[in-house]
C-alpha cells in the first residue's frame, strides 16, 4: 500500500471557470450629462449642441462608456442620443446607465458569445470569491448558458464547493 497523497482534483475532469478571465479589457469611464447642462439641470438645445460640438471626444478612444445624468432631471431622449453620435467614432462601448450597468453589459456580451462546446457533458466549477466588481448577474447568465451543456455545475473552489445542478442521467 502506498502512502502517496493523490490529488483527486487534478485527476478529475472538473473544469474550473473564473469570470475574472471574461473581463473585457480597456478603461471604463462614467460620463455625466449634467456637466453640459446650464446650472447642472437645464437643457437648452442650442448651447447644449455647441458645447458638445466643441468637446474633445477623441479622449474617449477605446474607452467603455457609461453614459447617464447624475442630476435629478428629466432629459429628452435625444440628448443622450446626440452625445452617442459624438462618442461612436471613438468609444469601444457606450451604455446608458451606471458603471455597474456597463460592467453587466460587457460581461453579458462575453458570456453570450462563449463557445460552449468545450463544456459539453463536463463537470464545471464556477470559481467563487472572485473580483467584487464582477456583477452577480454575470454569474446568473453563465449558469443559464452552462446548464444547457454541462454534466454538473458547482460554485466555489474544488476544496470547498457548493453543488448547484446535475443533469438527469439518460437511460
Amino acid at each position: 500500500m502506498s502512502d502517496a497523497i493523490i490529488n483527486k482534483v487534478s485527476r478529475s475532469q472538473l473544469i474550473s471557470i473564473d469570470l475574472e478571465d471574461f473581463k473585457t479589457e480597456g478603461p471604463r469611464i462614467f460620463i455625466d450629462v449634467s456637466q453640459w447642462l446650464e446650472d447642472g439641470f437645464l437643457l437648452r438645445e442650442k448651447p447644449f449642441r455647441a458645447i458638445l460640438k466643441n468637446h474633445d471626444w477623441a479622449k474617449y478612444k477605446k474607452h467603455h462608456i457609461a453614459l447617464d445624468c447624475a442630476a435629478d432631471v428629466v432629459l429628452p431622449a435625444w440628448a443622450t442620443l446626440l452625445i452617442t453620435t459624438y462618442l461612436t467614432p471613438y468609444a469601444a462601448t457606450i451604455n446608458l446607465g451606471s458603471l455597474m450597468d456597463l460592467e453587466k453589459k460587457l460581461f453579458s456580451n462575453t458570456i453570450s458569445s462563449l463557445d460552449l462546446n468545450i463544456f459539453k457533458n463536463k463537470p464545471l466549477m464556477i470559481k467563487g470569491c472572485s473580483d467584487p466588481s464582477i456583477p452577480e448577474a454575470a454569474y446568473i447568465q453563465l449558469v443559464q448558458r452552462l446548464q444547457t451543456v454541462a454534466r454538473s455545475l458547482f460554485y466555489g473552489e474544488a476544496c470547498s464547493s457548493v453543488p448547484l445542478w446535475k443533469a438527469n442521467k439518460k437511460e
